[in-house]
């Protein structure tokens, strides 16, 4: 298992800035997401790790050893890593063990050694038995199993994943899902995983990165982060909700003029993150008027306006048309930092 740090690491094209100024430290058998919106600078980060690119300023290191920096920069095919791209990067022209031994090629290897860490590789995807299938007769996810195989052969302490699901549909991303976390478990490899999915991120990643502007926004366990994020950046990117207008004195905090519990820490006029599954219906709470409804399959998922302004999400059990009026109870919300 292998750590990995970056510190004050930048990066520029032209007069753009990709990643400013981030520092990270990443321990040995973590799985990391690296989420945020397009252009937000994930990508560029983990190619950062990778090697592709080489930083203005800044360094990176894997246990301690220097990758890039001041120093120097090892190349990729020296970081003795495994990335895995969105378009699988397969050859046509091989079958599923030549594409997963490829990396073994001119290692000096024995060709029963080869075969043996081929087949391990595919067991731990799954793909058993399919040495000799054509990779064109494959599924996506079959495919980005492969792929994930051929990280795992050479015995890398290091997956780099780049929005590996995003050209799945949504069945087989499901089920990648689970053939990540199971390939994590039983690797026990470094893994960092971009993507701008939150519910990917949520899943997966014991711990998350949120980017916006190349710049880390909050980094913690997903639960952290959905809960108590640091900002309204990250407090609107990540999970369902709204972010309302809301006001405290002497601890208590109302929206309009009812009193609703929160946590966090703030006085006078603030932002207040609201989660729909904390909204309920209750005659005398907060007056507000039915915008639209969308069935979830769980809940109709219900977006209405307040009677002081401002909107909410809510998570109810029943379709009401647009202009119902309704009472809400909030059981819980959070003082969103400015």
């Amino acid at each position: 298992m292998t750590a990995i740090s970056l510190h004050n690491l930048s990066k520029t094209f032209g007069t753009a800035t990709a990643v400013s100024d981030i520092c990270l430290d990443l321990p040995s058998g973590s799985f990391t997401a690296l989420l945020g919106p397009s252009g937000c600078g994930k990508t560029t980060l983990l190619r950062l790790i990778a090697g592709f690119e080489h930083p203005d300023n800044g360094s990176v290191s894997f246990d301690g050893v220097s990758m890039a920096g001041p120093g120097g920069i090892v190349p990729p095919e020296k970081r003795q890593l495994g990335i895995v791209f969105q378009s699988y990067a397969l050859w046509p022209h091989m079958n599923v063990a030549a594409n997963v031994a490829y990396p073994l090629q001119g290692k000096g290897l024995r060709r029963d050694d080869i075969e043996r860490r081929v087949a391990e590789a595919l067991d731990v995807v799954s793909l058993d038995g399919y040495q000799d299938r054509s990779v064109d007769a494959l599924s996506g996810g079959q495919r980005q199993r492969v792929a994930l195989a051929r990280c795992l052969v050479t015995g890398t302490r290091i997956i780099l994943l780049d929005e590996p699901l995003a050209n799945l549909d949504v069945h087989l991303r499901a089920s990648m899902l689970d053939v990540f976390a199971d390939v994590h478990q039983r690797s026990g490899a470094t893994i960092v995983f971009v993507t701008h999915d939150q519910s990917e991120a949520l899943v997966l990643a014991d711990r998350i990165v949120v980017l916006d502007q190349g710049k880390v926004q909050q980094m913690g366990a997903p639960e952290h982060i959905y809960a108590e994020p640091a900002n309204a950046m990250v407090a609107g990117f990540v999970g369902r909700g709204m972010v309302v207008d809301a006001t405290a004195s002497s601890g208590i905090v109302r929206i309009g003029d009812r009193a609703v519990p929160a946590r966090g820490a703030g006085e006078g006029r603030l932002k207040l993150l609201v989660r729909p599954q904390a909204i309920q219906r209750s005659e005398g709470g907060l007056a507000a008027t039915v915008l639209r409804a969308r069935y979830t399959g769980a809940s109709f998922e219900t977006t209405v306006e307040l009677a002081g302004g401002g909107h909410l999400l809510a998570d109810l059990r029943e379709r009401l048309p647009a202009g119902t009026p309704v009472d809400l109870t909030i059981d819980d919300a959070w003082i969103v930092p400015a």
